[in-house]
């Protein structure tokens, strides 16, 4: 089931293939993670072979859990397979829900939990190339800026996560 997402149908959560809920704009699970160091948060740019928003920056990682993953071992999985980091532990910041529109017909309608990770400024991080083409970190201020200077370059999701959500990633170490 590696490619089945848990989507909501008719009201029940089930087992679908991740781009046919894509293709039917389906209301699905997703976890979205963000890997801060003091002030500074670690960024990605999507491969350019993933089939919807490729080359754009993104959060630090974000994926659908499978079928019966818990958010948090997902946030883990996902951390080490994007992006080569273990020996961290997620910390849940909030449930945030979105539409949004990501091109080729595609669009993400998700229920996410969004998680932080504290991490020191030299964290390991190995990019899987299938996945990942550059990492970077940037201050809050910086990001906020290049969003609005060139939203073009970001994924819909991390536009959204900025303007709705940045206080919660980024606040004091109590969940929102």
């Amino acid at each position: 089931m590696a490619d089945m997402v848990p989507a909501w149908v008719e009201g029940k959560l089930t087992p679908m293939d991740k781009l046919e809920v894509h293709q039917r704009g389906l209301r699905h699970k997703a976890v979205s993670v963000f890997v801060l160091a003091g002030d500074e948060v670690l960024i990605q740019q999507r491969a350019a072979g993933k089939y919807h928003t490729p080359g754009l920056w993104a959060n630090t990682c974000c994926t659908h859990p499978l079928w019966g993953e818990p958010a948090e071992v997902c946030a883990v999985r996902r951390l080490e397979q994007e992006l080569g980091i273990t020996g961290v532990t997620p910390v849940w910041r909030r449930q945030a829900e979105y539409r949004a529109d990501v091109g080729g017909g595609l669009v993400e309608h998700e229920v996410v939990e969004i998680f932080t990770v504290d991490a020191p400024r030299d964290l390991i991080v190995r990019p899987n190339p299938d996945e990942v083409q550059a990492v970077r970190w940037m201050t809050r201020a910086a990001l906020e800026a290049e969003i609005a200077e060139s939203p073009e370059a970001h994924t819909p999701w991390m536009r959204i996560y900025m303007a709705d959500h940045a206080a919660a990633i980024f606040g004091p170490d109590t969940p929102a």
